[in-house]
């Protein structure tokens, strides 16, 4: 009588290693996680297109309002300002040429500044949606990575025998959510650092525009005006 051998089990029998599965069991931290990267993509695209080209548009507009107040043109600095497009350095420095006539050098320096933080607090927002997903979504994957390995004991404590087999389902959630909370809280502190340097060249940027559109309005005015 041939004696009849059990077929050996495979590691991979009867554990899903389908991310899509895994992702759905564990959608109470998966979940919140795949919106969380939709967010952040949805932050970074927004905060691209509206930084885009500032930093040339203050360069380009001091470039041109510098030289016509060192010769004295008021009205052509008043004009290029006018017709350059809309952004942080034309309000800044229009600002500035409108109360060059009656204000003096102390007084404008406090409006550059104030104008200053006005633009940069605007183009820094959002930023902190990307902060505060980048220090929690990693909490969130450990949660889905506590709640995944609380059911895996459950199930061991359910069959009455332990082994790899009973817990690697359980295991495996776990460890999806710890990815995708590592995985969205890294391209979230990413994108926050380098939009965050961004806003800062900006600032430089328009600091530096501000103060040499002062100093040549100062000598446009002459002595008496400065």
């Amino acid at each position: 009588m041939d004696t009849v051998v059990p077929p050996t089990p495979t590691p991979d029998a009867g554990v899903n290693l389908d991310v899509i599965a895994l992702i759905q069991q564990s959608a109470l931290s998966t979940y919140p996680l795949l919106i969380c990267s939709i967010i952040v993509l949805g932050v970074l695209l927004e905060r691209l297109w509206s930084l885009r080209g500032m930093i040339s548009s203050i360069v380009q507009l001091s470039g041109t309002v510098v030289p016509l107040l060192a010769r004295g043109d008021v009205r052509a600095a008043v004009d290029a300002v006018r017709g350059h497009p809309v952004g942080p350095a034309q309000r800044v420095f229009g600002d500035l040429l409108a109360m060059g006539a009656g204000a003096d050098r102390e007084e404008l320096e406090h409006i550059a500044d104030n104008r200053q933080f006005e633009e940069i607090q605007g183009c820094g927002a959002y930023l902190w949606i990307l902060a505060t997903i980048g220090s929690s979504a990693p909490f969130i994957g450990l949660f889905g990575t506590v709640m995944g390995i609380m059911r895996a004991f459950h199930s061991m404590a359910l069959v009455g025998t332990g082994g790899f087999g009973v817990v690697a389902g359980g295991i495996s959630e776990a460890l999806i959510a710890t990815a995708l909370g590592l995985a969205v809280g890294i391209i979230a502190v990413a994108a926050y650092n380098y939009l965050q340097a961004r806003v800062e060249r900006i600032d430089a940027s328009l600091r530096i525009g501000s103060d040499r559109v002062l100093e040549a309005l100062a000598a446009a005015r002459g002595p008496h005006g400065a």
